[in-house]
């Protein structure tokens, strides 16, 4: 195995770790953040499990979802924008835990912890699917067009799970304000397809009449 890699995957796993909580748990002023306890469950602890897959199965596509550094102009935009997000729906979950304003009952955020789950899963599915997945926008040395599976239905349904994740994400912290400010991912994921899929039409092969036969962008006869 690839030393180098482990280490890699290991700090960035911790760091994301540290940072999502501390950005909870400082905000809500209490380790009692229970909703705070079970998002970083159900967030990490698959993601660990799919890190040892990937380590074993395809460290090549591990190490390409690690690195990060986007060369599109537009991404570099879209980036920074989900960069100012995230930590503010975080930030704004814990403080709604502290203040008690508007949160969610309990039924609510389990079957938001389900809906977060099962796109998980199929966040994974997709992953299995395309090994050209990375995390910019790029055409890779002998890329090839996926057009079977889930790429048969929608042409990014990586997006669809992260859309379904990203929007879970703050009903699973209780918070209802925090949805509110999840809800710009939808513009900021709009903005990098339109981008994504200028790239791949102009330097992938074969791209066009991907488009041509698979109509949906993300969502099956809605978008």
């Amino acid at each position: 195995m690839n030393k180098k890699l482990i280490l890699q995957a290991i700090g960035k796993f911790l760091l994301g770790l540290l940072l999502v909580g501390a950005l909870l748990f400082v905000p809500a002023g209490s380790l009692r953040f229970w909703q705070g306890w079970l998002f970083l469950g159900i967030l990490f602890i698959p993601m660990f499990g799919a890190g040892i897959v990937l380590m074993v199965k395809n460290p090549e596509l591990l190490k390409k979802r690690l690195d990060a550094k986007e060369e599109q102009s537009e991404q570099k935009a879209v980036l920074a924008l989900s960069a100012v997000m995230f930590p503010a729906a975080f930030i704004v979950a814990g403080l709604n835990f502290r203040f008690s304003r508007l949160v969610l009952p309990h039924w609510a955020v389990y079957i938001a912890a389900g809906v977060f789950l099962l796109a998980y899963a199929l966040y994974a599915e997709v992953l299995r699917e395309n090994t050209y997945l990375s995390r910019t926008v790029e055409v890779q040395e002998n890329q090839e067009v996926i057009d079977t599976g889930l790429y048969g239905i929608v042409r990014h349904p990586m997006y669809l799970s992260t859309v379904l994740l990203f929007l879970s994400m703050p009903l699973v912290l209780g918070s209802v304000i925090s949805f509110v400010i999840m809800l710009a991912y939808i513009p900021i994921i709009a903005k990098r397809i339109r981008n994504e899929e200028a790239v791949l039409e102009k330097e992938l092969p074969g791209y066009a009449a991907y488009k041509q036969r698979v109509k949906y962008k993300v969502i099956p006869f809605i978008w």
